[in-house]
Protein backbone atom coordinates (compact mmCIF):
# COMPACT_ATOMS: atom_id res chain seq x y z
CA UNK A 1 0.00 0.00 0.00
CA UNK A 2 1.24 3.20 -0.59
CA UNK A 3 0.03 6.65 0.49
CA UNK A 4 1.08 10.28 -1.00
CA UNK A 5 -0.10 13.55 0.54
CA UNK A 6 1.27 16.89 1.49
CA UNK A 7 3.02 17.49 4.55
CA UNK A 8 1.05 19.80 6.50
CA UNK A 9 1.37 21.69 10.25
CA UNK A 10 -0.41 20.27 13.18
CA UNK A 11 -1.60 21.46 16.35
CA UNK A 12 1.65 21.25 17.98
CA UNK A 13 0.74 18.61 20.81
CA UNK A 14 2.03 15.24 19.40
CA UNK A 15 5.15 15.97 21.55
CA UNK A 16 3.13 15.45 24.86
CA UNK A 17 2.02 12.22 23.93
CA UNK A 18 5.14 10.79 22.20
CA UNK A 19 7.69 11.97 24.79
CA UNK A 20 5.92 9.87 27.29
CA UNK A 21 8.60 6.30 28.48
CA UNK A 22 5.67 4.08 28.48
CA UNK A 23 5.03 5.06 24.51
CA UNK A 24 8.95 5.02 23.79
CA UNK A 25 9.06 1.91 25.11
CA UNK A 26 6.47 0.31 22.90
CA UNK A 27 8.21 2.57 19.75
CA UNK A 28 11.10 0.48 20.07
CA UNK A 29 9.55 -2.54 20.12
CA UNK A 30 7.65 -2.03 17.17
CA UNK A 31 10.15 0.30 15.17
CA UNK A 32 13.05 -1.10 16.52
CA UNK A 33 14.02 2.65 18.30
CA UNK A 34 12.89 5.62 20.07
CA UNK A 35 10.54 7.83 17.87
CA UNK A 36 11.05 11.20 17.70
CA UNK A 37 9.10 13.16 20.29
CA UNK A 38 6.76 14.51 17.85
CA UNK A 39 4.55 13.25 14.71
CA UNK A 40 4.91 14.26 10.92
CA UNK A 41 1.25 15.02 9.22
CA UNK A 42 0.72 14.46 5.82
CA UNK A 43 -3.12 15.71 4.25
CA UNK A 44 -4.26 13.15 2.07
CA UNK A 45 -7.30 12.76 -0.56
CA UNK A 46 -8.02 10.94 -3.25
CA UNK A 47 -7.21 7.05 -3.46
CA UNK A 48 -4.44 7.67 -0.95
CA UNK A 49 -6.99 9.00 1.56
CA UNK A 50 -9.52 5.92 0.48
CA UNK A 51 -6.33 3.35 1.36
CA UNK A 52 -5.63 5.29 4.76
CA UNK A 53 -9.99 4.82 5.40
CA UNK A 54 -8.60 0.81 5.19
CA UNK A 55 -6.21 1.61 7.81
CA UNK A 56 -8.86 3.41 10.28
CA UNK A 57 -11.07 0.74 9.96
CA UNK A 58 -8.34 -2.31 10.51
CA UNK A 59 -7.88 0.45 13.82
CA UNK A 60 -11.68 0.07 15.03
CA UNK A 61 -12.28 3.72 14.19
CA UNK A 62 -14.62 3.24 11.53
CA UNK A 63 -16.33 0.64 9.65
CA UNK A 64 -15.96 -0.50 6.06
CA UNK A 65 -13.58 -2.57 4.47
CA UNK A 66 -9.92 -3.25 5.88
CA UNK A 67 -6.49 -3.28 5.32
CA UNK A 68 -4.33 -6.19 5.23
CA UNK A 69 -1.34 -4.61 6.64
CA UNK A 70 -0.20 -5.38 9.47
CA UNK A 71 -1.10 -3.24 12.72
CA UNK A 72 0.83 -2.81 15.87
CA UNK A 73 -1.13 -2.03 19.18
CA UNK A 74 0.52 0.98 21.67
CA UNK A 75 -1.77 0.34 24.55
CA UNK A 76 -2.98 2.93 26.54
CA UNK A 77 -1.75 4.14 30.35
CA UNK A 78 -2.73 6.37 33.31
CA UNK A 79 -0.43 8.59 34.96
CA UNK A 80 -0.66 11.04 37.77
CA UNK A 81 -4.62 10.51 37.03
CA UNK A 82 -4.22 11.68 33.51
CA UNK A 83 -5.01 8.75 30.97
CA UNK A 84 -3.02 8.58 27.93
CA UNK A 85 -4.89 6.71 25.40
CA UNK A 86 -4.19 4.13 23.07
CA UNK A 87 -3.12 3.69 19.25
CA UNK A 88 -2.61 1.83 16.63
CA UNK A 89 1.03 1.48 14.25
CA UNK A 90 1.23 0.72 10.91
CA UNK A 91 5.03 0.06 9.69
CA UNK A 92 6.09 1.29 6.38
CA UNK A 93 8.65 3.40 4.98
CA UNK A 94 8.59 7.00 4.24
CA UNK A 95 9.68 8.64 0.97
CA UNK A 96 10.52 11.52 -0.14
CA UNK A 97 13.22 13.21 -2.76
CA UNK A 98 16.06 10.48 -2.60
CA UNK A 99 15.58 10.41 1.08
CA UNK A 100 13.90 7.05 2.60
CA UNK A 101 12.93 6.54 6.44
CA UNK A 102 11.76 3.58 8.16
CA UNK A 103 8.40 4.68 9.76
CA UNK A 104 5.11 4.15 11.10
CA UNK A 105 1.79 5.54 10.79
CA UNK A 106 0.07 6.66 14.11
CA UNK A 107 -3.62 6.70 14.28
CA UNK A 108 -4.38 7.19 17.97
CA UNK A 109 -7.94 5.65 19.36
CA UNK A 110 -8.91 9.55 20.30
CA UNK A 111 -8.59 11.50 17.24
CA UNK A 112 -9.65 14.10 15.10
CA UNK A 113 -8.17 13.31 12.20
CA UNK A 114 -9.56 11.73 9.37
CA UNK A 115 -7.90 13.19 6.05
CA UNK A 116 -4.60 13.94 7.87
CA UNK A 117 -1.99 10.82 8.56
CA UNK A 118 0.75 11.38 11.73
CA UNK A 119 4.02 9.68 10.99
CA UNK A 120 6.30 8.80 13.19
CA UNK A 121 10.18 8.10 12.80
CA UNK A 122 13.30 7.88 14.63
CA UNK A 123 14.66 11.06 13.50
CA UNK A 124 12.96 14.30 12.97
CA UNK A 125 11.84 14.02 9.50
CA UNK A 126 10.73 17.62 8.78
CA UNK A 127 14.52 18.16 9.16
CA UNK A 128 16.25 14.49 8.02
CA UNK A 129 14.55 15.15 5.15
CA UNK A 130 14.49 19.10 4.61
CA UNK A 131 10.88 18.80 4.12
CA UNK A 132 8.09 22.07 5.14
CA UNK A 133 4.35 22.45 4.40
CA UNK A 134 2.88 21.89 0.79
CA UNK A 135 4.92 19.31 -0.29
CA UNK A 136 4.45 15.93 -1.23
CA UNK A 137 5.53 12.83 0.31
CA UNK A 138 4.99 9.20 -0.38
CA UNK A 139 5.00 6.24 2.76
CA UNK A 140 5.10 2.65 1.26
CA UNK A 141 3.51 0.16 4.04
CA UNK A 142 4.70 -2.92 4.62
Amino acid sequence: MRIEGKVSSGLGRAHIFMSQHHYQEQFKTIIGRSAWPGTLNVHVEGDSLKEYKKLRVSAGLEEGESSDITAHRIKGFDRDGVSFGGATAFLGKFLVNDDTHNCAILIPDLTRHEDVVEVIAGVFLRESCSVDDGDRVSISLE
